[in-house]
C-alpha cells in the first residue's frame, strides 16, 4: 500500500476517533467542564505551536538532511523555545481567568507531549514503516477516547469528578510522543536527493513569525469567547469547532504532509479540497440533525448559531491545506508565510473590534462576521497557491 493510502485510512481513522471523542464530550460532560477544558487545551496548543515554529515541516521539506538528524535538532531547540515562552502560557492563562497554577501545569504537560507527537508523526513520515506511519496517528487519539470513556462511566459510578477530559488529552498526548523515543535512535538507510527544488527556505525569524500569529489567533478565539460570552457560550463554539476541525486537519496531514514528504504529489488539490470541503458540509448537517432530534442535551442548543459560520470557515480551510505543500514545492514559502500573516492579522482585527468600540457584540454577529473574512482570505490564497508552478517536474502532476 502507497505511504498516501496508508496516511490518508489512518488519519481518517484517527478523524474517526476524534470526532467520537468530540461527540463523547457533548454527551458526557456539560458546556462548563467542556468550555475549561477547551480553555487549557487550546493555551498548551499556543505554547506547543510557538515551540515548534513549524519545525515539522521543515523536517518533511528539506529532503537533503538526513531525518534523524533533522528531528533531534528540532526536538532539542523546541523544547529550549518552549522554557522560553513559559511565562507567555502564564499570560495566556492569567487573561482566561482560569486558576493559575493547576491551569499552567496541565496546559505545559499537553503542550510537551503534542510536541512530541507532532514531531513523532513527521519523522515516521519520512523513514518509518507503513504500520508506524499508521499506529503513530491512531493510538493517540484512540487512547484519549478510551480513556475518557472509562473515566466518564467510572467516575459517574463512584461520585468522581477530576479532570477527565485533561487527564484523558494528556495520556493521549503521551503515547504519541513515546514514537519519538526510539525513533530519534534509527540511523538511514538512505536520503533522498532526487528533490532539490523542495525545501523550507524561510528564516527562523519569519517561520517565528508565522507561528506567533497562527498560534495566537487559534488562542484568541477560545479566550476571547471565554473572557466575553463566558464558559457555556465557549464550549458551544469550541465543540464544534474541534469536530469540524478535523477535517481540514486530516487534509493536511493526510494529503499535503504526505506531498512533502514523497517530493511529489500524484492527485488534484482541487477535488481532495472540495471533497474535505463537502465532509464539512456533512458533519454540520449531521450536528444538525442531531440537534433537531433531540439527541443531545438542552443545553447543548447554542451550538445552533454556530453551525452554518464554523462550516464556511473550516470548509474554507479545507481548500487551502489541500494546496499548502506548494510554495514549499515552488520556491514561494516565504510569501506564504506573509500571506498567512496577513491574514492572521486581519482575522485578530476581527475578534479585536468588542474590544475596540468598547461595546459589547453578540456571539453570533462575531463568529459570522469572523467566519465571512477567514473563508474570503483563505480561498484567496488557495488561488494563489494553485496558480504556482514547480520546476519540478515530479511535482507537475497536481497541476
Amino acid at each position: 500500500m502507497s505511504t498516501s493510502r496508508v496516511v490518508a485510512l489512518s488519519s481518517a481513522i484517527a478523524f474517526a476517533t476524534q470526532v467520537a471523542f468530540a461527540l463523547l464530550m457533548l454527551r458526557l460532560f456539560t458546556p462548563q467542564e467542556v468550555g475549561e477544558f477547551s480553555v487549557i487545551s487550546q493555551i498548551g496548543f499556543f505554547w506547543m505551536t510557538l515551540a515548534l515554529a513549524q519545525s515539522q515541516l521543515s523536517l518533511l521539506a528539506n529532503q537533503h538532511m538526513p531525518a534523524h538528524t533533522a528531528a533531534q535538532h528540532a526536538w532539542r531547540t523546541s523544547a529550549l523555545r518552549g522554557l522560553a515562552l513559559l511565562p507567555v502560557a502564564a499570560i495566556a492563562v492569567w487573561f482566561s481567568q482560569l486558576a493559575m497554577w493547576p491551569t499552567l501545569l496541565w496546559a505545559l504537560l499537553l503542550a510537551c507531549c503534542q510536541m512530541g507527537w507532532m514531531l513523532a508523526q513527521s519523522f515516521t513520515l519520512r523513514v518509518g514503516s507503513a504500520w508506524q506511519q499508521a499506529a503513530v496517528r491512531v493510538l493517540p487519539p484512540l487512547t484519549a477516547a478510551a480513556t475518557a470513556l472509562t473515566a466518564a462511566l467510572v467516575g459517574a459510578s463512584v461520585g468522581w469528578s477530576g479532570p477527565t477530559l485533561v487527564l484523558s488529552a494528556l495520556l493521549g498526548y503521551a503515547v504519541g510522543a513515546a514514537w519519538l523515543v526510539p525513533a530519534l535512535r534509527e540511523r538511514d538507510a538512505h536520503i533522498d536527493t532526487t528533490n532539490t527544488q523542495q525545501s523550507d527556505p524561510r528564516s527562523a525569524t519569519l517561520r517565528m513569525a508565522h507561528t506567533l500569529v497562527d498560534a495566537l489567533l487559534a488562542t484568541a478565539i477560545i479566550v476571547v469567547w471565554q473572557r466575553l460570552y463566558g464558559a457555556e457560550e465557549t464550549g458551544w463554539m469550541s465543540a464544534l469547532l474541534r469536530v469540524l476541525g478535523f477535517v481540514p486537519a486530516v487534509v493536511h496531514m493526510a494529503w499535503a504532509q504526505v506531498a512533502l514528504a514523497q517530493g511529489r504529489s500524484n492527485a488534484s488539490p482541487w477535488w481532495l479540497g472540495l471533497g474535505g470541503f463537502a465532509c464539512v458540509i456533512a458533519l454540520g448537517l449531521s450536528c444538525a440533525v442531531a440537534l433537531y432530534q433531540g439527541w443531545l442535551d438542552p443545553r447543548w442548543h447554542g451550538v445552533w448559531s454556530y453551525i452554518a459560520p464554523l462550516v464556511l470557515w473550516q470548509g474554507s480551510a479545507c481548500l487551502s491545506a489541500a494546496f499548502s505543500h506548494r510554495p514549499f514545492q515552488t520556491q514561494a514559502a516565504q510569501q506564504y508565510s506573509w500571506a498567512c500573516i496577513g491574514l492572521a492579522l486581519l482575522q485578530g482585527m476581527v475578534l479585536a473590534i468588542p474590544m475596540i468600540l468598547n461595546d459589547v457584540i453578540g456571539a453570533v454577529p462575531l463568529i459570522t462576521a469572523f467566519a465571512l473574512i477567514s473563508a474570503i482570505g483563505l480561498s484567496t490564497i488557495t488561488v494563489w497557491m494553485a496558480r504556482l508552478k514547480s520546476s519540478n517536474k515530479d511535482s507537475l502532476a497536481d497541476s
